[in-house]
């Protein structure tokens, strides 16, 4: 019997991870801690196995943001991830899982421009956001030992069913637009049920090492929003006619490419990253993935 606690409560990831565990409760007890008050430094760690730390802020608005909120962002996911991580090593906890995000690898290639990132890829964090998790990535691995074993995860973006962030924006276009732009693109994405197996094969294999799980498939964004669509009994027609619309914002400096990067950029993980040989964690394939979601 393994005994986990995660760190932030009432969290998506954190929420979904637990409940998944509850299926297997003659191997693992969860609880979770909350990470708002500072009452977590009190708590015995000594009584668990793992640590599954979760704790931070994530979706950042990086455009014109105060040095005080940038402060704020690596207080959190930075200095907390990485004190949570070394009261975790000094009161003999055997493994810390953080959760490290493939933003430190920066934003996505341009429209038209393909950037998928091998294992030889160097972080380049693109804002103060992907550098706080970033700072906290290197530091967590320089405390892994023998006896304290590190799990860095690396994920795209995580979606599911009440999630939030990207997928969310894009599902309410796909159920309300009668048209979307047809745009060849790849992305990375991992529906949550994937990562939930994806970490419980992490805490039982009694991993250490840094990972890079992610579907099955590759993403298309209007294929996406076309079975997003479908799921729901939405008929939406894509079309390459605005396509020229599509790399006119792509131009416009500032809050607009971005928002088109965001949709129709490329970025992925090359699959051989994510193949983990000791169990297969990639149950829901991305069509299945969005029916969970959206029903």
């Amino acid at each position: 019997m393994k005994k986990i606690v995660i760190t932030g409560a009432n969290s998506y990831i954190g929420t979904a991870v637990e409940n998944w565990l509850s299926q297997y409760e003659e191997h693992y007890t969860v609880e979770t801690v909350d990470m708002i008050d500072g009452t977590w430094r009190e708590k015995d760690f000594s009584k668990y196995d793992v640590v599954y730390h979760v704790a931070g802020i994530a979706h950042a608005d990086v455009g014109k943001v105060s040095e005080e909120t940038k402060a704020f962002y690596y207080k959190i996911n930075t200095d907390l991830a990485v004190e949570t991580a070394k009261k975790a090593k000094s009161e003999g906890v055997k493994q810390f899982i953080f959760m490290s995000s493939m933003i430190i690898y920066g934003e996505s290639g341009g429209l038209g421009h393909a950037k998928r990132i091998c294992k030889d890829t160097v972080p380049s964090p693109a804002n103060f956001y992907g550098d706080s998790k970033w700072q906290a990535d290197q530091k967590i691995q320089q405390l892994a030992n023998e006896s304290f074993k590190v799990v860095i995860v690396r994920p795209p973006m995580i979606y599911g069913k009440d999630s939030k962030g990207n997928y969310p924006t894009l599902a309410k276009m796909a159920k309300k637009l009668p048209i979307f732009p047809k745009v060849q693109n790849q992305r990375s994405m991992l529906h949550i049920d994937n990562l939930c197996e994806f970490i419980r094969l992490m805490i039982e294999n009694e991993e250490t090492g840094v990972f890079f799980p992610q579907n099955k498939e590759y993403s298309q964004t209007s294929q996406l929003v076309q079975m997003i669509a479908a799921s729901t009994g939405h008929h939406i027609m894509l079309t390459k006619l605005l396509n020229p619309f599509v790399w006119i914002a792509s131009c416009i400096p500032g809050k607009v490419s971005g928002l088109v990067n965001k949709a129709f950029g490329n970025l992925t993980y090359d699959k051989e990253m994510s193949v983990y040989p000791k169990g297969t964690y990639q149950i829901v394939s991305l069509e299945e993935s969005i029916e969970k979601t959206e029903h």
